[in-house]
């Protein structure tokens, strides 16, 4: 695989029951990837410091919900919503939000100031992130962890896969060669610097972080 080719295929996760123990298992592996990632981290700690949060939060593809109940937390002022396929987690708190279905289509009847996502953007065509860019034009601030597409980290990958469930051994190399470079998500989703101020950067475990905040007029 050379750098620049970026491929999309179906994962695992993606088509099998909320309830499905290999389900459960991949979220779990997820869970645990995401602490040695640090990216819940790192989203969590820089939505903590904007003054837009205030206003609402969303996730896109929430999943477990883990992430929306480590920003309620931290944010317990803010009104927290995640957006997911899967119905709403039952152990999820009374004070989050959840919207189920394409998030393309429950996006604009949720209301907020910051969108945020992690491991979740990989998984979508140019067109079709191109489209929700636009969509997301309407937020003061974006942020994304998305996985960085490099040979590196697929190598990583590798060695991790005996010690992860079969959807993860499946998803984890899947998602890294839909991944990202640096520099392309911004393109992708045709986020004109003129109008944003974006911020990348990339992790030693292989992680792309993105974030875009909206310029003052």
């Amino acid at each position: 695989m050379r750098a620049s080719d970026r491929v999309i295929t179906p994962e695992i996760l993606d088509s099998l029951d909320p309830q499905d123990p290999r389900a459960i298992r991949s979220r779990l592996d997820l869970s645990l990837i995401d602490k040695a990632m640090g990216n819940s981290r790192w989203i969590t700690r820089t939505v903590a410091r904007c003054s837009h949060a205030r206003h609402g939060i969303l996730e896109l593809g929430a999943g477990s919900g883990h992430l929306c109940e480590r920003l309620q937390r931290t944010l317990p002022q803010s009104n927290v919503t995640g957006l997911d396929f899967i119905p709403r987690p039952t152990s999820l708190p009374a004070g989050i939000q959840w919207k189920s279905g394409d998030f393309f289509e429950t996006l604009p009847t949720v209301h907020g100031s910051v969108c945020i996502g992690s491991l979740v953007l990989h998984h979508f065509s140019a067109n079709a992130l191109r489209e929700l860019g636009r969509r997301l034009s309407r937020f003061e601030l974006l942020m994304f962890a998305e996985p960085l597409r490099s040979r590196i980290t697929l190598a990583a990958a590798s060695l991790v896969s005996p010690f992860v469930g079969e959807v993860t051994r499946h998803d984890m190399p899947a998602s890294i060669r839909a991944g990202f470079l640096p520099g392309e998500l911004a393109s992708i989703l045709h986020l004109d610097s003129a109008h944003w101020i974006i911020r990348e950067t990339w992790t030693w475990c292989g992680a792309i972080r993105f974030s875009a905040s909206k310029k003052n007029p």
